[in-house]
């Protein structure tokens, strides 16, 4: 839970994720940490006003309705914004070291990826995913971006399994440390797709045998970020500003 950022169009008062049906009059308890934040934290009482959240029915103010710190209610005043989810864009990963496996979700959730995959590949180095803690940094990433919508960090699932039961409809983008295939941005703007994935690799990359079985797949397209080898992180971040530069939401700013 963030403070809203300043200038023009910003929220009124503190931005909050809530997992709960948004209408107006609504009605809505809070947890803990949440009325903590709000009554002892940013120090709001019974009418002070915030901005929140759902993912699904847009942006809403809301009033305090009952200050207390453990237990604080709002009420549902009015829709500031729409609902306005990202792109159709999954970005599927390997984790890494813990500090780096956040930034990939924080700067993914702020670059517009509707879900968020970890992959355990024969490489990965971190296997031990806390979804918890990694759907809290989307949700806050959310809060400080002004975002109307926080991904979903879907389960942990082994490389083989994902290509197993992927749906041959969303084209997967595949970054190939080999840089023997097309430059990402004209990969995508040859095979342009509104259901669309981003595929980054672990410290170390795929085994030939991983990268042959990618390659195989009718629904994977190979494509390379540049002349450099870049961390797992910096691919993320790059390979999702690509695609949205060309075929994203990005286009119509």
């Amino acid at each position: 839970m963030t403070e809203e950022l300043t200038g023009a169009g910003a929220p009124e008062g503190p931005r909050l994720y809530l997992n709960e049906p948004l209408a107006s009059g609504a009605e809505i308890g809070l947890g803990r940490d949440a009325s903590n934040y709000l009554i002892a934290v940013m120090r709001l009482g019974e009418g002070a006003v915030c901005t929140v959240f759902n993912g699904e029915d847009g942006e809403w103010r809301a009033q305090i309705a009952t200050a207390h710190k453990r237990a604080a209610q709002l009420r549902i005043l009015e829709q500031r914004r729409p609902a306005a989810p990202p792109p159709d864009l999954w970005l599927l990963f390997a984790p890494i070291k813990k500090a780096r496996t956040d930034f990939i979700v924080e700067k993914a959730t702020e670059l517009g990826c509707r879900r968020i995959l970890p992959i355990t590949t024969r490489r990965t180095q971190s296997e031990r995913v806390n979804l918890e803690r990694l759907q809290a940094h989307a949700i806050e990433a959310a809060e400080q971006c002004e975002l109307v919508f926080a991904p979903d960090v879907a389960p942990p699932q082994r490389l083989d399994d994902a290509l197993a039961s992927w749906d041959p409809a969303r084209r997967l983008f595949f970054c190939d440390e080999a840089r023997d295939a097309r430059p990402m941005s004209e990969a995508v703007g040859a095979q342009p797709h509104e259901s669309a994935a981003i595929l980054i690799g672990p410290e170390g990359g795929f085994t030939p045998e991983e990268r042959e079985k990618l390659l195989r797949q009718p629904f994977v397209t190979p494509a390379t970020l540049g002349p450099r080898i870049l961390r797992a992180d910096t691919a993320a971040a790059a390979a999702v500003s690509i695609w949205q530069d060309v075929q994203g939401d990005w286009r119509g700013l």
